[in-house]
């Protein structure tokens, strides 16, 4: 389900001290219901692609195997474009308990990296020559137990990058998000059970 951005906005993430100038693009809550200690579980699932965007259905896989065309046909997914290259990475602007600490799994989808994790949040960072993007997932409480919230953060480059969001946006609506909710939906109680089993007592 789409969220407000204030849904995002009003918690108190660690990652609103690096993103001042990010603006919010979107915001999702996951349909992954499960218990203040699941988080993990659910970066787990981000991390083998099981609900990461690009790897939720064939109709996603050709949009994302069509953009890598045009950014390999324009060059916008160059080295020299990338995070520590065009902009700095949002390493540089860690706080020190985060720096230091874990930057959480490497993501199956192609191009993001890893900031930080910690107990409730996780941060990775994609950049090429269209913006400097982050993914952030959460884990909150919303009364009835606890959840999975994800946010996408954007800082577009300059008139072309904000071409490209507002280019590429009917087709996060109508494909990509939809098609990566249901398959976290599917996905996430068979991801429970097989936790469950691995944290029975041996008899």
């Amino acid at each position: 389900m789409r969220l407000p951005h204030s849904e995002h906005a009003s918690r108190p993430w660690r990652i609103h001290e690096i993103t001042a100038d990010f603006r919010i693009e979107d915001v999702w809550a996951l349909p992954t219901p499960g218990d203040a200690g699941d988080f993990p579980l659910l970066i787990e699932q981000f991390a083998a692609g099981d609900g990461a965007p690009g790897e939720s259905s064939r109709a996603t896989r050709v949009l994302f195997a069509i953009r890598w065309k045009l950014g390999e046909l324009f060059g916008w997914d160059r080295e020299e474009s990338g995070a520590g290259a065009r902009v700095p990475t949002l390493r540089d602007r860690l706080p020190a308990d985060l720096r230091d600490g874990p930057s959480g799994p490497k993501l199956s989808t192609v191009g993001f990296k890893p900031l930080y994790l910690t107990e409730d949040e996780f941060a990775a960072e994609i950049a090429n020559e269209t913006m400097h993007g982050v993914l952030h997932l959460g884990w909150v409480s919303d009364g009835d137990g606890w959840r999975g919230q994800m946010a996408i953060l954007v800082k577009p480059n300059g008139l072309m990058g904000n071409a490209y969001m507002a280019a590429i946006k009917p087709f996060r609506y109508l494909i990509v998000y939809p098609q990566m909710l249901q398959r976290i939906e599917r996905e996430w109680p068979a991801a429970r059970e097989r936790q469950r089993r691995q944290q029975e007592p041996v008899s």
